[in-house]
């Protein structure tokens, strides 16, 4: 089996370990050795340590596969900036048992798709993607590296989500939109009309409020 670290001791993390473990039941391939958090050095999370931070990760000299657990798209990418250089660490796509997907979908590196969600046919997800649980996207979607959609979002038929968006619980696109790369939408947002890049926004129907610049 090929030994697994999940970077963050969070929340995500900690869903991530409950997904590793679950498919593990049925299709062994990781050992899970612990996390890298450099809030949490020395701690044990759900019976496993916190073993460094992602620095000392990053200098790791045995053949380790990475699970970065971290929602905000920025910090997940900086971390994974962090790592790429050491050929000994690799980023697996971590599916959770149950997922339903066609085999019409691709998936980028590093991706973490949660509990419950339906991902159908003809869709493109890019590298460090987070599908939250219960998650729907539709046919012909694209999802751009580094987006995250939070649990219970539903994506229509031919929606394109920019890099590094961050869309809210609960939040609905409809068919055919796109939202532009940094976007940051509010829970539950219904989102009717295209998004422009590097704004937030929130409502039903989801109105900009701010515009701001992200470094992602």
């Amino acid at each position: 089996m090929t030994d697994l670290i999940i970077v963050g001791a969070g929340g995500l993390g900690r869903e991530t370990l409950f997904q590793v473990r679950e498919a593990e039941k049925n299709m062994p391939q990781f050992s899970v050795l612990g996390f890298a958090d450099d809030g949490k050095i020395g701690q044990t999370v759900h019976g496993l340590p916190v073993l460094c931070g992602t620095q000392a990760l990053s200098l790791r000299e045995t053949d380790t596969a990475v699970a970065i657990a971290v929602g905000k798209p920025a910090v997940r990418r900086r971390i994974y900036e962090m790592l790429r250089q050491n050929p000994h660490l690799s980023f697996p796509t971590l599916i959770a048992p149950g997922v339903v997907y066609s085999d019409t979908v691709s998936f980028g590196m590093g991706c973490i798709v949660g509990f419950g969600s339906t991902i159908t046919v003809d869709i493109r997800i890019g590298d460090f993607v987070l599908v939250s649980n219960g998650c729907n996207i539709g046919h012909d979607a694209v999802l751009d590296d580094f987006a995250t959609l939070y649990p219970g979002v539903h994506v229509s038929g031919n929606v394109r989500i920019g890099v590094g968006c961050e869309i809210g619980v609960g939040s609905n696109i409809i068919q055919g939109l796109s939202v532009g790369e940094n976007a940051v939408l509010g829970a539950g947002c219904a989102v009717v009309r295209d998004l422009p890049a590097d704004c937030t926004a929130v409502g039903v129907p989801a109105k900009v409020i701010k515009m701001h610049r992200q470094s992602i």
